[in-house]
């Protein structure tokens, strides 16, 4: 049977999840955001925090405008983001030109932001930002991104994991700018930040956050164990050991497994536990236990 991912998951456009966190669903649904990205309204006064307003698609708008209004409340005072991923910072030009100037805050990530023309105000780890009814301090929990951040929502002890943690499924570590030993590492901080749910960037709400974010550690121990015991004698390229691990998978999240793969033999090598053979592109290389 096929572990689950978020392929296949259903959400409704708007969703009343506590007194003061309200979801408007990006309307970006696709294989790796599932039913699109979870936008959040946060706050129990007249003008809310928005954090993470999808990527742009033009539907997105009036789904956040019905949003406002089953909250109950009739503006947006500022926008939070997560990191800088295109559909999460995507939305902001339109919410700006629907909404009105506001401020827009993130982590720096020079190399990203500088492909969107906005005026960001800088989050950096411990940072306490505030609205009626919603205390959000952030958490630099980088391996996913640099720059991603979670924000423990303090009134009710939860966590907004962005794309650390999500509903359904597991994380994808991109090649290039993601860590695997970094995301461990986050992982453990957010294990000790909260003992509440967890609000994730897909998928819906999870009611035992810290067992979920034990699940996500443990299942990164049990795949490194699993992608271990493929290396052998006989060298193997990474598309050949996801074929083994992942063989219950549908094949079309094999390229996304790919990243996952390589990412683990890195760590294995950096732990003195696998080698590589061919050059430096890790997919392109063989690899081996040592």
């Amino acid at each position: 049977m096929s572990a689950p991912t978020l392929l296949g998951v259903e959400m409704p456009d708007v969703s009343i999840w506590s007194d003061r966190v309200v979801v408007a669903l990006g309307q970006n649904p696709s294989m790796f955001t599932g039913p699109g990205t979870n936008t959040y309204l946060l706050g129990t006064g007249s003008r809310r925090i928005l954090l993470d307003p999808g990527e742009g698609q033009e539907s997105y708008l009036a789904v956040l405008e019905r949003a406002l209004e089953e909250a109950g409340c009739d503006g947006i005072e500022q926008i939070v983001l997560t990191h800088g991923h295109p559909d999460h910072i995507g939305g902001v030009r339109s919410v700006l030109d629907r909404f009105g100037p506001m401020p827009v805050s993130k982590k720096p990530w020079p190399d990203v932001d500088s492909r969107y023309d906005l005026e960001l105000e800088p989050l950096e780890d411990g940072a306490v930002v505030e609205a009626e009814g919603v205390t959000l301090r952030a958490l630099h929990t980088p391996g996913h991104a640099p720059d991603h951040l979670c924000f423990v929502l303090e009134e009710e002890d939860a966590l907004i994991s962005g794309d650390n943690v999500l509903g359904v499924g597991t994380t994808v570590i991109p090649m290039g700018t993601g860590s695997l030993a970094e995301y461990l590492t986050s992982l453990e901080r957010m294990l000790e930040a909260t003992s509440g749910r967890i609000y994730p960037a897909h998928g819906p709400v999870i009611e035992d956050g810290p067992g979920k974010i034990r699940e996500y550690l443990a299942h990164r121990a049990d795949r490194e164990r699993e992608i271990a015991a493929q290396l052998g004698a006989t060298p193997q390229r990474v598309l050949e050991i996801v074929a083994s691990v992942y063989f219950a998978y549908p094949k079309r999240l094999h390229a996304a497994a790919a990243q996952s793969v390589t990412h683990h033999l890195l760590k294995l090598e950096a732990d003195g536990r696998a080698r590589r053979d061919g050059g430096k592109d890790p997919l392109a290389a063989l690899w081996r236990s040592v």
